[in-house]
């Protein structure tokens, strides 16, 4: 009898949605640090996709929407930015966000980023998601319903992580986790934080999407914080995906997994402080004005 574990997206997504929820106010807590660490992704995924003063954009899985606003700001009054995440919650602080920047150009919608096409077809100018697309099961329906709402010409972006390898200050903590709960490699068709990172990966998916012209970019984003154990604070309250993968483990166990962590992690304190190795990529293309 074969059994095999089989992936299950509808258990993930549930499982995600959950951990969203629950990591919303750290999420929103930590905004300007994530600004800081990936603004300069951020602004190259805005220059890629063209978004200016009068864009309609649509951001999927937003989160609490650090870079929304980013793209509000450069759509301007006579633009606007549709936030959408699996997550009612963390959209709720994008919202908040959103009226205290005192930008009403944007607005926000409870969306799973795999049901985009039950938006108006040629509604937006750009699509952007920021660490998303690699946590979608269906990455290709997710990219397909990106190209269903975009104008012919319209312009895609997403920022995903490269290899395990340039991102130590995420995958020392994966590694360690997965060691530590004894699980398995990922399952086929299992998305995670570096599915799409390997040379070439980002590119071909896109192109098997349909999608045409498609750059990607490498931008160093080193995780800067004063210590190690901020680090490893900042992962505890806002990876959720993390607790999912310990939740077989004691809380005496999944303590002791935390102290492993922060030591390995110290080796990349310096008297700067902490300077975690991370590498983003920044993929962005083209819908085809016609199917030729």
């Amino acid at each position: 009898m074969n059994t095999q574990a089989v992936f299950d997206p509808e258990k993930f997504k549930a499982t995600t949605r959950a951990q969203w929820e629950n990591a919303a106010p750290a999420w929103h807590d930590w905004g300007p640090f994530l600004g800081q660490w990936l603004g300069q992704a951020t602004g190259r995924m805005l220059d890629l996709t063209a978004v200016r003063a009068g864009s309609r954009v649509l951001d999927v899985a937003a989160g609490a929407g650090e870079q929304t606003l980013a793209a509000a700001q450069r759509a301007g009054p006579s633009g606007h930015v549709l936030a959408t995440d699996i997550s009612p919650a963390i959209l709720a602080y994008a919202a908040a966000a959103a009226r205290q920047a005192g930008l009403p150009n944007v607005t926000t919608r409870e969306l799973d980023g795999e049901a985009l096409d039950i938006l108006p077809a040629e509604s937006f100018d750009a699509v952007i998601s920021r660490v998303g697309l690699i946590y979608f099961p269906d990455q290709q329906k997710a990219l397909r319903g990106m190209k269903h709402v975009l104008k012919p010409g319209g312009r895609m972006g997403a920022i995903v992580y490269s290899t395990p390898e340039k991102n130590a200050f995420f995958s020392i903590p994966v590694s360690i986790i997965r060691r530590r709960a004894s699980l398995p490699p990922p399952l086929p068709g299992q998305p995670g934080p570096f599915s799409l990172g390997a040379d070439g990966v980002l590119a071909a998916t896109l192109e098997r999407a349909g999608f045409r012209q498609v750059v990607v970019e490498k931008i160093q984003a080193p995780v800067r914080l004063p210590s190690a154990a901020e680090c490893v604070r900042f992962e505890r309250e806002s990876f959720g995906a993390l607790h999912q993968m310990m939740s077989t483990l004691s809380e005496a166990e999944r303590a002791d997994t935390w102290r492993e962590i922060e030591s390995e992690l110290q080796k990349f304190e310096s008297p700067d402080g902490f300077i975690g190795p991370c590498e983003m990529l920044v993929g962005a293309a083209v819908k085809p004005v016609s199917a030729a």
